[in-house]
């Protein structure tokens, strides 16, 4: 039996603003832009090559940017990084985590280069990057 995860809840307190931002500063595809009631709207978004999607509303169960963790892997962090920057989203710099747990700035050995960055309502997302053939 496959078990897949296919979509994780975000809390947004605008649903129209984060639909912006998720589409036009992250490049994420809509699928559906569903008006369930005059209180509940539903859009649902994949990552570009993402078999994973997002759902941001304001009914959610949890607050808006209660979210923290979510993680995009991609093959080349600088160009990911670049490329949200470009579309005006602050993203840190690249960083590693050091022995110690403490993250430093730069690139780190395989599967050890980051960045962060929160969307409007303050979930936290991450890029990591993953070795090219892995």
């Amino acid at each position: 039996m496959d078990w897949k995860l296919e979509v994780v809840p975000i809390p947004v307190a605008d649903v129209e603003k984060a639909k912006q931002f998720y589409s036009e500063q992250l490049g994420f595809v809509v699928d559906h832009d569903t008006q369930i009631s005059p209180d509940v709207r539903v859009v649902q978004l994949t990552p570009p090559g993402s078999a994973c999607s997002v759902v941001i509303g304001a009914a959610t169960g949890t607050p808006p940017g209660s979210v923290r963790g979510l993680q995009l892997v991609v093959p080349d962090i600088d160009a990911a990084r670049a490329e949200l920057a470009g579309r005006g989203v602050e993203v840190s710099v690249v960083k590693h985590y050091e022995k110690d747990g403490s993250l430093a700035e730069g690139k780190g050995e395989r599967w050890n280069s980051f960045v962060f960055f929160s969307d409007l309502d303050g979930n936290g997302w991450i890029l990591q990057e993953r070795p090219t053939g892995e």
